[in-house]
């Protein structure tokens, strides 16, 4: 099946179950099955690797917030905060057959503009990237590997 096709993520044993002819995917922080779609699949993974081999811890994981953008309504894909409640990381995923492009980044760029985190990531699952953000002089610079939570 398409929708499952190997990442470039670790492998996790994800509870999957078919609903109403729909595969769905158990979300462990949600705590609800959640229909798999290959943008979900990525999100999927990236949060198991945030939690498994970065050591974010679940509960300052939020999936799928809302935010507002110019008086637009907004989904971020991964927002993680650190133990006083402040943003410290935004992912933006995207599907393995959707390439990470430039207008990618700037999609990113936006939500940040109303998150302001430090540490953005983009991924289709394939590709990652990783940037560190100064806000204070309006840069960033791409870095190689994402720091781990106990890193920050």
């Amino acid at each position: 099946m398409d929708l499952l096709l190997p990442l470039n993520l670790p492998p996790y044993p994800f509870k999957l179950t078919e609903q109403n002819g729909q595969l769905t995917v158990f979300d462990e922080l949600r705590k609800k099955n959640i229909i798999i779609t290959p943008e979900e699949w990525v999100r999927q993974h990236f949060v198991q690797y945030l939690i498994g081999h970065k050591q974010y811890p679940k509960a300052l994981i939020k999936l799928e917030g809302g935010l507002k953008l110019h008086g637009m309504a907004k989904r971020t894909d991964i927002v993680v905060f650190n133990s006083a409640g402040q943003r410290i990381l935004l992912v933006e995923c995207k599907a393995p057959s959707v390439a990470i492009t430039q207008a990618t980044f700037d999609q990113a760029a936006r939500y940040n503009m109303v998150h302001k985190v430090q540490l953005m990531a983009v991924s289709n699952g394939l590709q990652h990237y990783y940037c560190s953000i100064d806000h204070a002089t309006a840069s960033y610079k791409f870095i190689e590997e994402l720091p781990g939570y106990r890193e920050l």
